[in-house]
């Protein structure tokens, strides 16, 4: 182990912001938040995020670990995952109501936190990271994505009077078929089909 890896890593940091920014996609499931909340009356981003911090932090230190512990791969863990996103896409471009749960703590968490931002490609993601960065980098990587998910948590009603009811509509739609094809192909790419 060299002195690198005790240190705070700016380029490192900024690497792993980036990777986790794409996966996480946070902008990008905007409809999906926005859907979830007029569903629930409101959603709790504060423990979202939270909830979301704490599940990666842990995944990283002991995901592998605590998959092997309960008998499973990362491969099934990223099917459930998949089927969960497939679940959540076909209620927005059908508008069928799958979730039935509406109370505001329950869908902060799942399908809130788990998996839409700390979902199987994230927690998969991190593992992959782990043998690449110093633990302390991906942990302030986390963190930053953490604040920002928060940020756009926080300002959905923003957002929303943004885009406009139609806007929305429109996203929604399109979100929901992209959301679709993710989980196709987290699925696809865990069981060889």
């Amino acid at each position: 182990m060299t002195m690198d890896n005790y240190y705070f890593n700016f380029n490192q940091i900024l690497s792993v912001t980036m990777i986790l920014f794409a996966i996480i996609d946070i902008l990008g499931s905007i409809p999906v938040v926005i859907s979830l909340r007029n569903k629930a009356g409101h959603i709790q981003s504060e423990k979202a995020s939270a909830v979301s911090l704490v599940i990666m932090i842990i995944f990283l230190f002991a995901g592998e670990a605590m998959l092997q512990i309960i008998g499973l791969d990362i491969s099934s863990f990223a099917i459930a995952g998949s089927i969960v996103i497939f679940i959540i896409a076909m209620e927005m471009v059908l508008g069928f109501d799958f979730f039935k749960e509406e109370v505001p703590e329950s869908v902060s968490i799942v399908p809130l936190a788990f998996p839409l931002i700390a979902g199987s490609g994230t927690l998969t993601t991190l593992l992959s990271l782990k043998s690449e960065y110093a633990t302390q980098n991906i942990i302030v990587g986390i963190v930053l994505n953490m604040v920002f998910v928060y940020i756009v948590l926080k300002n959905t009603a923003r957002l929303e009077k943004l885009f406009g009811k139609t806007g929305l509509h429109i996203l929604r739609k399109a979100f929901g078929i992209i959301l679709l094809a993710i989980a196709i192909k987290l699925f696809r790419n865990n069981t060889g089909l």
